[in-house]
């Protein structure tokens, strides 16, 4: 697995809280690979104008590990606040750099003030944005544009990520890993992060460390109902692994040991039982029912289908609303019909409930 590349930006006047904590929380996010091992989820990257050292507002010294004209491809770009960012020469510097980064990166985030090296770049305009209260009259007028909030702690539109608060650099990178690698890495995260606490003796009593491997099936309690809402998605081995926040071996191990199937033949029962439910609705060809439920063709769908039924979808529904109609017609209950179909896995009921 290949970790994802983020990059901070750094600067004269930087806020050496919004740098640190966020890139420390990055840090904290792993995976687990099984039998111990740690993988991280982050490549972290600290960016400076120059390859000189830079000095945040605090008077603390950083030294970057890349220029702006020669960091490599970056899946994330995040922008600290503070008060450097809020001069004209570091935004207009920030903002062009980001337009000529901004085809080929993922996302953009702005911590708190780092909105400053956003906004000029045009990219921001018509959509909802926040900042912290202090600095919203200023960027209402600078960037009449933008559709600011200053009560919302973070907004996401399309790409682009802002946040408000003292937390900011907490919570928008608590809200980043989520999204990358699922509740579980960012709660552990978090776990790592949190500041120690006193007991009532006046003793640090010391967060219980997040356990990884005590409990799949735990880490599974949330898979299953997210996996029947997004049956259309992209479910990959990858995908499922990511959201539990395993590494794919590890996580292939594991879900085999609980479900007693591998990911791919679950996720295809799931889809096929869909399917089949689907086949009833009047007017659905297979095409937009195969699309639907997350089959790349009709003809893969059929393939599935009959590996699983020992019949075509049509020639199945066909057969079902004979019996139907004979069990009906004689005042029985209708059955399933005869044949290979009668041996075909049963339906899974599960909660999609959030």
């Amino acid at each position: 697995m290949l970790s994802k590349r983020i990059g901070f930006l750094g600067f004269e006047g930087v806020s050496a809280s919004n740098l640190a904590n966020a890139v420390d929380l990055f840090a904290a996010a792993i995976l687990d690979g099984g039998y111990g091992n740690r993988i991280s989820c982050y490549q972290i990257c600290t960016i400076g104008f120059t390859s000189d050292c830079f000095q945040a507002e605090s008077g603390i010294t950083f030294a970057p590990d890349s220029a702006l004209e020669t960091v490599s491809e970056l899946d994330t770009i995040m922008i600290p606040g503070g008060d450097g960012v809020r001069g004209s020469l570091v935004r207009e510097r920030i903002a062009d750099w980001i337009l000529k980064r901004a085809s080929q990166t993922r996302r953009i985030a702005a911590i708190d003030a780092g909105i400053y090296g956003l906004a000029p770049t045009g990219l921001l305009d018509g959509r909802e944005v926040t900042t912290d209260w202090r600095y919203a009259s200023d960027v209402a007028r600078r960037f009449p544009n933008l559709r600011l909030d200053c009560t919302r702690q973070l907004v996401r539109d399309g790409a682009f990520y802002t946040s408000s608060g003292p937390r900011a650099a907490l919570d928008l990178s608590l809200a980043l890993i989520e999204e990358d690698y699922g509740r579980h890495v960012a709660s552990a995260a978090a776990q790592e992060f949190a500041v120690q606490s006193l007991n009532g003796n006046g003793q640090q009593k010391v967060p219980a460390p997040a356990v990884f491997d005590s409990q799949p099936a735990d880490r599974f309690a949330d898979l299953i109902p997210w996996i029947m809402r997004n049956l259309h998605e992209d479910l990959s081995v990858n995908t499922l692994a990511r959201r539990v926040g395993m590494s794919p071996s590890h996580f292939n191990r594991a879900f085999k040991n609980v479900f007693s199937s591998t990911p791919a033949d679950f996720v295809e029962t799931l889809r096929i039982n869909e399917a089949k439910r689907r086949l009833s609705v009047p007017k659905r060809t297979l095409d937009t029912i195969a699309a639907s439920v997350g089959f790349s063709d009709a003809q893969t769908f059929r393939r599935a289908f009959e590996r699983r039924f020992g019949a075509k979808p049509r020639s199945y529904l066909k057969n079902l609303s004979a019996t139907s109609m004979l069990a009906s017609s004689n005042g029985e209950p209708a059955s399933t019909p005869t044949g290979r179909m009668s041996a075909a896995p049963e339906t899974l009921t599960i909660s999609t409930q959030d």
